[in-house]
């Protein structure tokens, strides 16, 4: 069994490789997002701005930890002091509290949706700054303490001049009932409670805006043929596909992490041992993780045109700053 941690990554320096590919893409469009939605100039709501925010900035954290700090760095720095068992265990709890943060910052923007979109009493005390300011603290405090205990999973690889060095995963984690069972309830948590309130929520949202919908446009007459705009619904459109895209992407990336859970706890499979198809397996897993990382920026650049236009203002600011500073120097 090989330096490792059990979720959301894996030792493979091939995954590692091509996750490096990654980084830099994800590092850029992240921190692209970060400062595009923070100018609140997209046409979105300060609340929504804010959760997409965190968002982004959940995923720059977990290319920080999971890509930069542990693959990168780790694997391809074998004399580096992030190989002493303290230093890489707490960066295990690093990458798993980020990425759990990245997973249930989705779920709260859901939730805040399907508020926004289904209960029209409780949007106006539920939907502002200060209560996604408390869902996003609170969330982002229970995870980081939640996943403390992996700090305790690890033992050294070896001995060297009284310093503990690697992060080897204890034996006793894949045979102890507690640990087990502690495995379980990870999984449980994310993503697989993920997945169910993502699909039920967007279910809800889904089915009240049909009803919603027939009922206006009996009341505006469309039922007979006649064309009229609605903004109200199409508000709600651009939000459900902003919402839709977002939870889907989720979805999809991390679902093979899934079936490979399950696979090894039904199998009665010890991932340290699996065979090359198991491990292929289980590593693009893992690198779908990370390419979820970027994909959100890619998501509101596609579902919001204002967005677009910001990137574009972006993009081209230094460009017509250059050229200004040229001109001016020439003058």
């Amino acid at each position: 069994m090989e330096d490792d941690y059990t979720k959301g990554t894996g030792s493979g320096g091939g995954v590692g490789l091509c996750s490096g590919l990654f980084s830099l893409l994800s590092l850029t469009v992240n921190l692209l997002a970060i400062v595009i939605l923070s100018r609140g100039k997209c046409g979105l709501s300060t609340c929504t701005t804010r959760y997409l925010v965190a968002m982004a900035t959940a995923d720059l954290l977990v290319i920080n930890t999971e890509v930069i700090l542990w693959r990168i760095i780790y694997n391809y720095f074998p004399g580096s002091f992030l190989r002493v068992t303290p230093v890489c265990s707490t960066i295990v709890v690093l990458c798993r509290a980020a990425a759990d943060c990245s997973v249930w910052f989705t779920v709260t923007f859901s939730f805040d949706r399907f508020v926004a979109i289904c209960c029209q009493k409780l949007k106006t005390k539920y939907c502002t700054n200060k209560t996604a300011t408390v869902v996003l603290a609170t969330t982002c405090i229970l995870l980081c303490l939640r996943n403390i205990p992996m700090y305790f999973v690890y033992e050294p690889r070896s001995i060297i001049n009284n310093l503990p060095w690697g992060c080897y995963i204890k034996p006793s984690y894949f045979t102890e009932p507690g640990w087990v069972g502690f495995d379980w309830f990870d999984k449980v948590l994310t993503p697989l409670s993920p997945f169910a309130l993502i699909l039920l929520l967007n279910a809800l949202t889904v089915r009240h805006i049909l009803v919603a919908s027939r009922v206006r446009k009996g009341l505006r007459g469309q039922s007979k043929g006649e064309n009229h705009s609605d903004p109200e619904m199409e508000s709600r459109r651009k939000s459900v596909i902003l919402l839709f895209t977002i939870s889907g992407s989720f979805i999809l990336l991390w679902l093979i992490n899934v079936i490979e859970f399950l696979y090894y706890n039904i199998a009665g499979r010890d991932p340290g041992y699996y065979n090359n198809s198991e491990y292929i397996f289980q590593q693009v897993g893992f690198m779908l993780l990370n390419l979820s990382c970027c994909t959100n920026t890619f998501i509101y650049g596609a579902t919001q045109s204002k967005f677009r236009e910001q990137v574009k203002s972006a993009v081209k600011y230094p460009v017509t700053s250059i050229i200004q500073l040229i001109n001016n120097l020439n003058n």
